[in-house]
């Protein structure tokens, strides 16, 4: 009976992230919808092409150096320094990394967090279309995809991470993980990158650039939603107890990524009703905006991310409606006082929304363990609140400022004013600009005759 539990659970368990991982495949589908349907249509193409290349360069990276750096740093840099053991198994070399008969969990594992990456790069894509080099963004998906929000998760969603463990720290879907370092990382970017051209008048004042495509945001965010749901499944670890209830002695459960006990029902309530909070809400401030309302959905799954594993679903709903408001706010006084131009809102959806949710599951969890560990420190406000600076400031925007200040300095940054103008497509892609432009004169010259 055991070991055919034992298989049983093996089987489960590699489908179980399998799937969540197609689903989490949409998220980069309805990046790329948004962001496109966002800009105008001389820049199509450069958006486009500009995230499909963040898929091999993100997964590459990320099977060289990205997954040894979660194995490896939980406990890095002050505390018992690099988990090298760890780090060890988890190497582009080692066994399980392969085609391995033996493991039937890593790959999908691995391909869960993968996806993750490619949505922290995606983040920032948006926030910098139409202006920026699509060499100097890869650099950036590269290293926040790779590098800064796997140290993170690895401080604050490893379950033996030591933001976890000495501050009390708890981000169960990630509003601080992912969320508010790529917001963070995306202003650290935005600042030095400097606006659309057109973008402010002469007095300051901030011009509307509205999308191109509505439709093809809408989708691409109904998109993200589905995939997100995906997400929220793949944050979750199935498990098969043997110590159940039940005639057959077998209870289905699973747990958090703090190894904390959750249901996929409790998490099915909390994303349905934080999306709903979020959509009502922001269809209220912003008075009816498609753009907004659907963007204030999004927001309001994020700032109920850090606690939706126990949050009421009241609770969820509420926190859901109020993250978003204040995101909202936030964006257009933050673009009015300081210039930025977030082309689709991706720092207050994401950073503004994501920094909050982690602040406010540290007051309304307060209490409440961080980790089923024994010694692990509780829930509390000050342990999140600390979280929340290291995730947006300390390890997303600061050094994004500092390595897009560099790329500025350098001349590889942004693209020339003329090009901006003219449009990036017919510059990046002089070949099928030219494509089109003969089969265009060929067309005319037929009609002609």
């Amino acid at each position: 009976m055991e070991g055919n539990l034992n298989a049983l659970t093996t089987i489960f368990t590699e489908f179980y992230y399998w799937v969540t991982v197609v689903f989490m495949f949409l998220i980069h589908v309805g990046f790329c919808l948004y962001e496109v349907g966002s800009t105008r249509k001389k820049n199509h193409l450069h958006t486009l092409m500009k995230n499909v290349m963040v898929i091999p360069l993100v997964t590459v990276t990320f099977f060289f150096f990205g997954w040894w750096i979660y194995w490896a740093f939980p406990d890095f840099p002050f505390f018992g320094g690099l988990n090298l053991e760890a780090g060890a198994a988890n190497t582009p070399w080692s066994e399980t990394m392969a085609t391995h008969l033996g493991d039937h969990i890593t790959g999908v594992f691995w391909a869960a967090f993968l996806l993750f990456s490619w949505t922290a790069a995606s983040i920032v894509s948006g926030a910098v279309i139409e202006r920026i080099r699509s060499s100097a963004f890869w650099l950036h998906a590269v290293l926040i995809g790779s590098v800064f929000w796997i140290i993170d998760a690895a401080w604050g969603w490893h379950a033996s991470g030591w933001m976890v463990r000495l501050l009390g720290y708890h981000d169960a879907y990630a509003s601080g993980v992912i969320h508010a370092i790529a917001g963070g990382y995306a202003l650290g970017v935005l600042i030095p990158l400097g606006p659309r051209i057109g973008k402010f008048a002469a007095d300051g004042t901030p011009r509307d650039i509205p999308p191109t495509n509505p439709w093809m945001v809408s989708i691409g965010v109904f998109l993200i939603y589905t995939g997100f749901w995906g997400f929220y499944a793949a944050c979750n670890v199935p498990i098969i107890s043997a110590e159940g209830i039940g005639a057959s002695g077998v209870d289905w459960v699973a747990t958090n990524i703090y190894l904390g006990p959750t249901t996929l029902s409790a998490i099915t309530f909390n994303f349905l009703m934080s999306l709903s909070g979020g959509l009502m809400a922001t269809y209220i401030v912003s008075k009816g905006d498609p753009f907004w309302t659907l963007s204030g959905g999004l927001a309001g799954i994020i700032g109920a991310s850090a606690g939706n594993d126990l949050y009421h679903p009241i609770q969820a709903m509420l926190i859901g409606a109020i993250v978003p408001v204040i995101a909202y706010k936030l964006h257009y006084w933050v673009e009015r006082k300081f210039k930025v131009d977030d082309a689709v809102g991706a720092v207050a959806v994401h950073g503004y929304a994501g920094f909050m949710g982690v602040v406010i599951a540290g007051f309304v969890l307060w209490g409440a363990p961080s980790s089923p560990t024994e010694g692990f420190a509780a829930i509390n406000p000050l342990g999140n609140f600390l979280g929340a600076l290291i995730m947006f400031f300390g390890l997303g925007f600061l050094p994004a400022y500092l390595i897009t200040s560099v790329q500025k300095k350098m001349g590889v940054l942004r693209v020339p004013e003329e090009v901006e103008l003219e449009g990036l497509d017919f510059h990046e892609n002089e070949i099928y600009e030219a494509s089109i432009k003969e089969i265009t004169d060929a067309t005319k010259e037929h009609m002609n005759k």
